[in-house]
């Protein structure tokens, strides 16, 4: 290193610290906290530690070792999870945003609190209410009353994270995930049922169909020759005479006649739903969660197409954050409230006052949201309206977490594009400072550089569409910029990375 130092006309501490560390791994990084420095180096592996600069705990120089110790426990912290009966277990350091997607989640049961868990309970709830009303005024609270004040809403997290029982029954045919999250702590996701797992549908449907069955004998069937008598068929596109055979006593209608009548219904149930908004928003919320939340979601006379996008490849970083990981956890929470038998979910959701209705249609809406641009469906008319709706919410991406890192944006735009992001952040002499490097050692500076300045590249941006009378605009003018020349008789062009 030190003689490719020779060759570089202007040598930086950054470049140097680098080279030191571009095949290790940092602390900070999930397998490292997994696994834990003090483990790491007792099995032979070693820390680099910068002398000058924060260094978040250092750089781990063997990532093999560290891959070797994180597959080691996880595997010991998963045998638990074995011996409870799951069919399969599924481990992996880390699994692609939306990998649970398809499969069905076991509601289970959670374990109520005992009367000593309850008397503990209360008893921080207390003291944390004394301590914000002591200290409510205060311009400063003193460090060992705020230590405290975390001490307690930790504990009472752990409360209210109950752990969940399941039918012995059901583990048999469902699975877990075994994972580390963000954080490094062991994560388990337990209770998902894969499609080759479930139980057909034709069987459940004969199940249905048993405890109807009881007057088999006295009710005729449509298809029972015996039973219906309906005579000759008519000649080919001429009406049959339904009034024919009046003395063959009751028979089913004519499928013709239970169409038209059906229509009849039909028209007239539109007009009554259209004239009565709650219910239409019930039935609309009904349509949604069955789409949604179940697989055999076909219990609803609304021909309405809920579908919710998947990501092709694993995003680095994307289900860590934080609007990816609370739309999780708001799933899990309405996944686990609602009924297990779609039949059930019409009363289920009628019941629920007019706040969780509306929170609960939020999110299904939410879930059916596509704004992805891909290179082969660039769709500029939805991505336009995209553009309307995160100005209706007011959407700010930089606030909502995201950040032009290395590997999520600067190493895969030109130097140009680089200096051009400095420069709107920082102004032109910083992006002076930087334009000589190499582009890695530039991608690496501007990250630097543009942390908290809160920029972002142009397909991020909040955009001012206004209201105004969309056939007063032309579509062009309508579109992002970016997006500006994907009409449908231009050639597209495609980005190598």
């Amino acid at each position: 290193m030190w003689e490719a130092l020779q060759r570089v006309p202007a040598r930086q501490t950054y470049q140097i610290r680098r080279m030191l560390t571009e095949d290790t791994v940092r602390a900070s990084d999930r397998r490292a906290r997994f696994v834990g420095i003090a483990d790491y180096e007792a099995a032979g592996g070693i820390v680099l530690r910068d002398l000058f600069e924060s260094d978040d705990g250092g750089w781990l120089q063997d990532p093999a070792l560290l891959d070797r110790l994180v597959a080691a426990k996880l595997e010991r912290e998963t045998e638990t999870v074995r011996a409870e009966g799951w069919k399969w277990v599924e481990v992996a350091p880390d699994f692609p945003y939306g990998h649970t997607y398809g499969l069905r989640r076991l509601s289970g049961k959670e374990v109520p609190l005992t009367k000593k868990e309850a008397k503990a309970r209360d008893a921080l709830k207390a003291e944390l209410d004394k301590l914000e009303k002591k200290y409510a005024d205060a311009e400063e609270i003193p460090e060992e009353v705020d230590a405290r004040l975390g001490e307690i809403e930790t504990a009472l997290g752990e409360y209210e994270q109950r752990p969940v029982v399941y039918d012995p029954i059901e583990i048999a045919s469902a699975g877990v995930f075994v994972s580390i999250d963000s954080s490094g702590r062991l994560h388990i996701e337990r209770g998902y049922v894969r499609p080759e797992d479930e139980e057909p549908v034709a069987a459940r449907e004969s199940e249905h169909a048993g405890e109807d069955d009881s007057d088999e004998g006295t009710r005729p069937r449509p298809n029972d020759a015996s039973a219906t008598s309906r005579g000759p068929s008519a000649p080919p596109g001429q009406q049959p005479d339904e009034s024919d055979g009046e003395d063959e006593g009751i028979r089913p209608l004519s499928d013709r006649l239970i169409a038209e009548l059906t229509a009849h219904r039909t028209l007239a149930l539109r007009e009554a739903v259209a004239n009565d908004p709650d219910t239409a928003f019930l039935a609309m919320l009904h349509a949604l969660c069955l789409k949604l939340f179940y697989r055999f979601g076909l219990d609803s006379c609304l021909e309405v197409e809920a579908k919710s996008v998947l990501f092709g490849t694993q995003i680095e970083g994307l289900g860590d954050m934080s609007y990816a990981t609370a739309i999780d956890a708001r799933h899990g929470t309405w996944s686990a409230q609602l009924p297990k038998d779609t039949a059930d979910l019409w009363n289920f959701v009628s019941g629920l006052d007019g706040d969780s209705r509306q929170a609960l249609f939020a999110h299904c809406v939410g879930l059916t949201i596509n704004a992805t641009c891909q290179p082969y469906d660039r769709r500029p008319k939805a991505i336009a309206h995209a553009g309307r709706l995160a100005e209706a919410v007011q959407l700010d991406m930089a606030a909502a977490g995201w950040r032009p890192t290395v590997a999520g944006y600067l190493a895969r735009v030109t130097k140009a594009q680089i200096l051009e992001a400095v420069r709107e952040a920082k102004g032109e002499q910083a992006g002076q400072l930087i334009e000589d490097l190499k582009k890695a050692d530039m991608a690496r500076e501007a990250e630097r550089l543009l942390e908290g300045t809160g920029w972002l590249p142009e397909p991020l941006r909040l955009r001012d569409v206004g209201t105004g009378n969309a056939a007063a605009t032309s579509e062009g003018d309508s579109l992002p910029d970016f997006l500006a020349d994907a009409s449908d008789d231009a050639p597209r062009a495609v980005a190598a990375e």
